[in-house]
């Protein structure tokens, strides 16, 4: 394989249009040669762009087995609609393709189980492109974990808090698959920003997993509500939501630690992961940007107020290796760095022929939590087994 890593991409939406425009293309050991979407116009306006950027006019269809078929192909970068993840990432590998996929949940655990075995299959490596994990301030909290500054971890806590009531119901016009997902299911549909940098730092499939969950919705008002302000006159005026508002869902691991999940999505609020982690010796804050150490902040009740925010503080003696040599290289667009950094992970795999750093089983375990809450909604909050995708290599896996 050449220096030079040839990609397709399929799935042309905003998502895949943003990664082309902010990362890809300036990504000068990548090429894009072909582009896959059912629309053409956005097939056409991916042509065009890669073709001003000088490196010719890639292969477009709207059939994406026809890039997967193309021997010039060295991976595939999937940014469809979640309902085609699966079966796509599964295609690609028996073509014998890498492929990286963006984030989002599964609608069974059986689809999960068919990633895993095609994997196991081809041994063809997939990664999911979860570039929360490689967040400044969620690595930064993973070395101090690593190195034992919060002592023993026995609880962790996210969030995908986000308003997306203007996606959401602009959907059609958009042409976006947010709008029937939120109309027809109900569950944690949004799981892998906070669960993926949980998950690194309780050694999730290596000597951890996740063994059971339980998950509760609250009522579905929030988006009824904005459609009725917004858009009364609207074909959505009459239609009724089953996503709930908000969605708790509580993941027990094999090691004691609790894991706390929180969908929120439609109602008004601003934008946070809540990333949170307690050990038997701090605990690290997203909400307030803060670390308590207790060996540092022993005042708890007289001194609290004054850590807050104090993260920048710590930044010289934990700062993670790869954000230490981004810094020095220059950190680049796309959600504050996380982007390029994700997606250079991924090319430095398909390049140098190695597992990616967030593999198959990350991938299984994660999605499934999607599927698991919508069970688990659905029984009134009973508790769900969470499947082991590793078949027990967890015990040893490093």
């Amino acid at each position: 394989m050449t220096s030079k890593v040839k990609i397709g991409l399929i799935g042309l939406g905003g998502r895949g249009m943003g990664l082309l425009e902010i990362i890809i293309m300036k990504m000068k050991d990548v090429e894009v040669v072909a582009v896959c979407d059912l629309h053409e116009d956005r097939r056409e306006r991916a042509a065009d762009i890669i073709e001003f950027g000088g490196n010719g006019r890639p292969v477009t269809t709207s059939k994406y087995m026809e890039i997967l078929k193309m021997e010039s192909v060295d991976a595939i970068v999937l940014c469809t609609s979640w309902s085609s993840h699966i079966q796509i990432v599964i295609d690609a590998m028996e073509k014998g393709k890498y492929v990286a996929c963006e984030v989002g949940g599964s609608y069974s655990v059986q689809e999960c189980w068919k990633l895993v075995e095609a994997y196991e299959r081809t041994g063809v490596p997939c990664m999911m492109l979860e570039n929360c994990c490689y967040g400044r301030d969620e690595l930064m909290v993973l070395n101090m974990v690593k190195l034992g500054v919060f002592g023993e971890i026995v609880h962790c806590s996210g969030g995908y808090h986000h308003d997306l009531r203007s996606e959401i119901a602009y959907g059609k016009e958009n042409r976006h698959y947010r709008l029937n997902e939120y109309i027809h299911r109900n569950c944690e549909n949004y799981p892998t920003h906070e669960l993926g940098p949980i998950a690194k730092v309780l050694d999730i499939n290596k000597g951890n997993r996740m063994l059971s969950l339980v998950s509760v919705a609250s009522k579905a008002v929030g988006m009824q509500a904005y459609v009725t302000n917004k858009r009364g006159d609207s074909e959505l005026a009459d239609t009724r939501f089953q996503q709930g508002d908000i969605v708790t869902t509580v993941i027990k691991c094999a090691r004691g630690e609790t894991i706390t999940l929180t969908l929120d999505t439609t109602l008004p609020r601003f934008y946070a992961r809540g990333f949170t982690v307690r050990g038997t010796k701090g605990l690290f804050m997203e909400d307030n940007h803060s670390l308590f150490l207790e060996e540092e902040h022993a005042q708890y009740e007289t001194k609290w107020k004054s850590q807050w925010g104090n993260v920048e503080q710590y930044r010289e003696k934990y700062e993670h290796p790869i954000w230490q040599r981004y810094m020095q290289e220059g950190v680049r667009e796309g959600h504050d760095g996380m982007d390029w950094l994700v997606f250079q992970q991924f090319f430095d795999s398909v390049r140098n022929g190695t597992q990616t750093p967030i593999d198959v089983y990350d991938m299984a375990s994660w999605m499934c939590i999607s599927s698991l809450s919508e069970d688990s909604i659905a029984l009134g909050g009973h508790p769900v087994a969470i499947p082991d995708f590793t078949n027990g290599k967890w015990i040893s896996k490093q």
